[in-house]
């Protein structure tokens, strides 16, 4: 029974996946859409802009596993109030990953609300497909974790994902799909923003949750002083088996 439920939740999801990728996903104006990231979730796509000049091998990876179908229907194991969502998990709790470590690639830049950024676990090059994004600014993880993107449209899908973690954990929210930008545009699944359409105006960036395209990030040192949510715990993952 346990089986037939499981073939019968990833119909469902692939269902779903292809019903919400027939509609067009607007990409705000001036990104690169081969480095550009779109999830889909329940409540609306989510731009993702991507950093190959500060995390290229990381960048890449996570390129390399999206157009595998990798992260499509994975779940957000573990979301907490005021501080991450994260994701990528293919055992769903926290302890799995495609099998392939990468180096860590430290950066200036910040973790902001928004931000998109590597889970790993002690070991600083034990990050593998697991990644989160945050949901308020957390600055304790400032050059302790890659960051390589940002959401730039869509945060308000980010915010509406179940919140939840650990074995109690009974209903979390999934991946209905995620791809990279240029190749939605190939397909047809996307477009590009127009200033004269109502439409892409409506899906323009809605925050600014890292520095503007171009703007040097300020140093981690005058960041402010840990959150209590920061202070509930990191987003790592256990080592790799």
């Amino acid at each position: 029974m346990a089986r037939i439920s499981g073939f019968l939740t990833a119909a469902l999801v692939a269902l779903w996946g292809t019903v919400v990728m027939a509609q067009n996903v607007i990409l705000p104006p001036g990104l690169d859409p081969e480095n550009t990231i779109v999830l889909q979730l329940k409540d609306g796509p989510v731009v993702i802009e991507t950093y190959p000049e500060d995390a290229p091998t990381h960048v890449a990876r996570v390129k390399e596993l999206t157009r595998q179908g990798f992260y499509d229907g994975l779940k957000f194991h573990r979301v907490i109030e005021g501080f991450m969502a994260q994701t990528g998990d293919p055992k769903g709790d926290g302890t799995g990953g495609s099998g392939q470590n990468l180096k860590a690639e430290f950066n200036k830049r910040l973790h902001f609300r928004g931000t998109v950024s590597m889970a790993r676990a002690d070991d600083p090059d034990s990050a593998d497909s697991q990644f989160f994004i945050c949901l308020q600014p957390s600055f304790a993880l400032n050059n302790k974790y890659t960051v390589w993107g940002r959401v730039v449209s869509g945060m308000e899908a980010v915010d509406k994902i179940q919140r939840g973690e650990g074995p109690a954990f009974g209903d979390p929210d999934s991946i209905v799909k995620m791809s990279v930008a240029a190749d939605l545009l190939a397909s047809g699944q996307a477009k590009l923003y127009e200033a004269n359409d109502t439409a892409a105006a409506a899906a323009a960036p809605v925050s600014a949750p890292a520095s503007a395209p171009g703007e040097q990030p300020v140093e981690a040192a005058a960041t402010p002083e840990t959150t209590a949510a920061e202070a509930a715990g990191e987003p790592v993952s256990p080592p790799q088996p």
